[in-house]
């Protein structure tokens, strides 16, 4: 990818504490991402996603009257922004619901700055970012979802992955590491488009709503993961 693509992707800020508001926006401004909104709770966020036609919307999931979970659904139906949410070790649950509401990436809040604009800019080019602490956890409690009658956490639909080929497989296992689309195509000696050819076909054969979502439903099919990349 060039650094002309990855260039200031415009971001809306939706986050119900003003001074956290203030605060991604210096440490985004900083890095050279542009900050074109802000929003105090999900329903202003569907508002200015829609005015302002951001890139990526950096969503808090837990926020008073409409959340962040109901907030990226739309959005993501509406398809006026990518959204990349903000979790706390604690939330697990969101987590689950920003993945069926159709998020494209997970960080931490306390994400540092450059990691934090490097994911935005991911995002807005089109790819997931999942933090791999966020990803632990929430591998973890799906499987005990899948195991468990009692839980409260809805595990997604096991996909079925004999209707992968062996190519989308290593695709597959190259998005639940972390990889962009350009580290799997250098792992796998293949293109970059033909990367987002198999991502986009694998998201069609697991009925996935994101890469995040299809990243999700790996574990509940025996605890078994796709090969290795390479």
């Amino acid at each position: 990818m060039s650094g002309a693509e990855r260039t200031s992707p415009r971001v809306l800020i939706a986050d119900d504490h003003a001074m956290i508001r203030e605060g991604l926006r210096m440490i985004l401004e900083r890095q050279g991402i542009e900050v074109v909104g802000e929003a105090a709770d999900g329903a202003a966020a569907e508002g200015n996603a829609r005015a302002l036609r951001p890139d990526v919307v950096l969503m808090d999931l837990r926020m008073p009257g409409t959340d962040g979970i109901a907030a990226t659904r739309r959005i993501v139906v509406e398809g006026t922004a990518a959204v990349l949410a903000l979790t706390s070790f604690d939330e697990d649950e969101l987590v689950f619901a920003a993945i069926r509401a159709g998020a494209a990436g997970f960080l931490l809040k306390t994400t540092e700055a450059a990691p934090l604009a490097e994911a935005v800019r991911r995002v807005a080019a089109g790819e997931g970012v999942l933090d791999p602490r966020v990803t632990r956890r929430a591998l973890a409690a799906l499987a005990d979802a899948v195991t468990d009658p009692a839980s409260t956490v809805a595990a997604p639909t096991p996909p079925a992955l004999e209707a992968l080929t062996e190519r989308e497989r290593q695709v597959l296992a190259g998005l639940a590491e972390g990889g962009s689309n350009a580290r799997i195509a250098a792992a796998l000696g293949i293109s970059v488009p033909t990367v987002k050819t198999h991502v986009s076909s694998i998201l069609v054969k697991l009925g996935a709503e994101s890469r995040t979502h299809a990243v999700a439903m790996l574990r509940p099919v025996g605890g078994a993961a796709p090969p290795p990349v390479g």
